[in-house]
């Protein structure tokens, strides 16, 4: 291995005299700690590192020994229902100290029922499986061969309990040489893993949140983006898309935020169940937590381990979602490092590439036919922290360079306590076309119309409540104090929506569809009436406009016949109306 001497240190940056050849990316272990670090430079016979531990007490002279390969992590079944930080370290398992110890980047063994799927004398291509896992909790998993390998299988072990680091399937490469397989497998951070095909968009990542799959749908495979300035819910809307999204494999990543925040959700998923099979939500989760107080280069690192984790799990044939908080504190990780390097800044102090390390990481979203023939996705979901909650500053607008989603959190909103946040006019999504039709075979074919009617309510509405600052509600003409009316009962009733309540924390599309409906059915049946000179006052004082008001929290998933006997009262109440006024 290619050694090298400690010149200079600068925070997590360091420079080193080499006496062998090094190359970009590679990993290496620096001092008597062996301290993890990355070669992202190499001038002459100089290299630079980016150290991801705590560099304090390093000091020049210390040895740098390279590994020869680049900076990888092991993915393995050992994966899910666990916590780990911004290097795939583990941090629930090692009880003899609260912190992580420098030089601890081994993943322990951990063993697994296992069942082989091939036999020898059969050819294996990259990527495919030649075994399952079923742990006694939690789902099956696939064992994959390595992306960039292939061969025929000469000898596989029987079912039955292994290590995940232990050999288990030999294979006899194409030039003739042996390869063992166990598994787990390691592959480098920065590097996508290849599929056989990207496919186009069919049908939404389902969150339960009625103004995101309703108003803003992300596509299966899609990428989006939340941002909002400090308080205004990024982290409580990330967690409820977590818990109440339909991907079969969730990757929360959080990325610099603070430890106390961090703390609430390493303690709270661990005893969440899981609303699809009742079952622990940890066991379809893996957490990364990189906080605020870790070392900043381990941030920089942290995203690309939580996206090749996902993309693991996605060439299983399954469907990921990866959450990512934030990616602005990500973003000032390679601030920081950058200064170190003495590299000149671009906009804001960020260096000039962001926007390519932007639009590498978004793009690894999508959804593919994985190198086994199955079918798998991948959703990135990236919050965003613009100070003061500029969109306008250079993270947030590169961002919305490359997603299809905006999901915009608004602190006018967050301090009046309506939740979700998510503005309705700053906000949008370029997936509403690719999934009309999914909407209309689910049982919703006035979706897109309903759609645009009501955020057309509430652009008018943001215009109408500017004149009534001024001259009042009540001077507003009829048709204007319907309007507001209406726009009224769409944020209300149908954007509001409380991760707090039992009943209304998540919301299906049938539910989604039937309030949809009767929100649609009064706008047009109080037009009817207004137009029959009925006054704005009498359809304010409706019993069933309150009910309208309350459906989400009073009537749930277990109750879709109730919106229909909701539907029939509607009808009842504008027919006495009507008949009252002849």
């Amino acid at each position: 291995m290619s050694r090298a001497v400690l010149s200079w240190i600068g925070g997590p940056v360091l420079r080193a005299r080499s006496d062998g050849p090094f190359r970009i990316n590679e990993a290496v272990h620096v001092g008597e700690r062996r301290l993890l670090g990355e070669v992202i430079r190499i001038e002459r016979d100089e290299i630079v590192v980016q150290v991801y531990e705590d560099t304090s007490g390093l000091r020049p002279g210390a040895v740098v020994e390279g590994s020869g390969l680049a900076l990888a992590v092991s993915l393995g079944p050992a994966l899910l229902g666990n916590i780990f930080d911004g290097l795939l370290r583990p941090l629930a398992r090692d009880n003899t100290s609260v912190y992580v110890q420098p030089g601890m980047y081994e993943l322990p063994a951990t063993v697994f029922p296992f069942e082989p799927t091939v036999q020898a004398g059969q050819r294996l291509a990259p990527g495919q499986s030649f075994g399952r896992v079923t742990p006694r909790q939690g789902r099956a998993q696939l064992c994959l061969i390595p992306p960039d390998v292939q061969g025929k299988v000469l000898s596989i072990v029987a079912a039955g309990e292994h290590a995940d680091d232990v050999p288990l399937c030999v294979l006899e490469m194409p030039d003739g040489h042996r390869r063992e397989i166990a598994m787990s497998h390691r592959w480098p951070v920065r590097k996508s893993r290849p599929v056989a095909q990207r496919l186009p968009v069919s049908g939404p990542m389902l969150t339960g949140q009625r103004v995101l799959d309703a108003l803003f749908p992300v596509a299966r495979g899609g990428k989006a983006a939340l941002p909002g300035g400090f308080g205004t819910g990024k982290t409580v809307l990330q967690e409820a898309l977590a818990k109440g999204c339909d991907a079969d494999i969730i990757v929360y990543v959080g990325c610099g935020e603070r430890g106390n925040e961090m703390a609430g959700v390493l303690h709270e998923f661990p005893q969440l169940e899981d609303p699809q099979t009742g079952r622990p939500l940890m066991e379809r989760t893996i957490i990364i937590a990189n906080t605020s107080n870790m070392p900043v280069a381990a941030r920089e690192a942290s995203i690309y381990t939580g996206i090749t984790v996902a993309e693991y799990f996605r060439d299983q044939g399954l469907h990921v979602a990866l959450m990512a908080d934030s990616t602005s504190r990500w973003a000032e990780a390679l601030r920081e490092v950058s200064g170190r390097l003495g590299e000149l800044p671009g906009e804001g102090g960020y260096p000039s590439y962001l926007s390519s390390r932007l639009a590498g990481f978004y793009e690894r979203a999508a959804r593919v036919k994985t190198l086994s023939g199955n079918e798998g996705s991948l959703t990135i979901i990236g919050a965003v922290s613009p100070p003061s909650g500029d969109f306008s500053e250079p993270v947030t607008t590169h961002t919305k360079r490359y997603v299809r989603c905006l999901w915009a959190l608004d602190y006018t909103r967050a301090h009046a306590r309506f939740y979700p946040a998510v503005h309705p006019l700053q906000s949008y999504s370029e997936d509403v076309t690719e999934l009309e039709a999914w909407w209309q075979a689910a049982g919703n074919p006035e979706w897109a119309t309903t759609r645009r009617r009501f955020l057309a309510l509430l652009e008018q509405q943001t215009q109408l409540e500017r004149m009534a600052r001024i001259v009042g509600k009540d001077a507003l003409p009829p048709q204007q104090q319907l309007t507001l009316l209406c726009a009224e009962l769409i944020n209300d009733g149908f954007l509001r929506q409380s991760s707090l309540s039992p009943v209304d924390r998540f919301c299906s599309p049938q539910r989604q569809s039937a309030m949809m409906h009767l929100i649609a059915r009064f706008i047009v049946l109080a037009e009817k009436a207004l137009e029959a000179g009925v006054e704005v006052e009498q359809l304010q004082v409706l019993p069933v406009l309150r009910s309208l008001h309350r459906m989400g929290e009073e009537l749930g998933e277990d109750e879709l016949e109730k919106y229909d006997a909701l539907g029939a009262e509607l009808e009842s109440a504008f027919a006495r109306l009507a008949k009252h006024n002849d």
